[in-house]
């Protein structure tokens, strides 16, 4: 009776050891970064992980192997699900979101992209449940003459309020923001 326990004992340790072992590695590809913006009234905090292109295609059709192909969620970054936090009631790409954090996932696109805010947070990036988003908004993108290395979010400030990029490769999806 001891040694099937024993044996169960180990199994167990070593599945805990692997797997901060391989949550320490991927963190260490893809490290975890925050975008923050807080002016004109607008809060927004962002809490993401960088992938790296790594000589990668990384946006294009699914029959030629993009790592992100066009038309599926992608996790909008790597690791856990990518979190948004909005300090007070906002506009998100022309939609009205009430304060609270909601994790952002989107769909690639040739000419825009499909933006979404879900209410479930906390989970791995690869389980999306489509069944808790609470928006989907169509937004533009724009091609970087600049290869960005490392996936990165960030924000420009505009005359009504500020755009939050999300740039990687030569691709950049343009979300703007606003002050409801």
């Amino acid at each position: 009776m001891k040694k099937p326990l024993l044996i169960l004992s180990i199994i167990v340790v070593l599945l805990i050891i692997g797997f901060f072992s391989f949550k320490r590695y991927t963190k260490s590809s893809s490290p975890a970064a925050v975008a923050e913006f807080h002016q004109k009234g607008i809060d927004v905090e962002v809490n993401y992980s960088r992938p790296s292109k790594k000589k990668r295609f990384i946006f294009g059709r699914e029959q030629d192997n993009a790592l992100v192909p066009y038309g599926k969620v992608w996790r909008t970054g790597a690791n856990e699900a990518t979190t948004i936090k909005f300090g007070e009631g906002i506009v998100f790409a022309g939609k009205p979101v009430k304060a609270g954090t909601y994790s952002i996932w989107t769909i690639p696109g040739q000419s825009e992209w499909t933006v979404i805010l879900n209410n479930e947070i906390g989970q791995w990036g690869t389980n999306y449940n489509d069944g808790q988003d609470f928006l989907k908004a169509n937004v533009p993108i724009r091609i970087n003459r600049k290869v960005e290395e490392l996936f990165k979010i960030y924000f420009e400030e505009q005359p009504s309020g500020v755009n939050m990029i999300l740039s990687w490769d030569q691709t950049e999806a343009i979300i703007p923001i606003k002050l409801q």
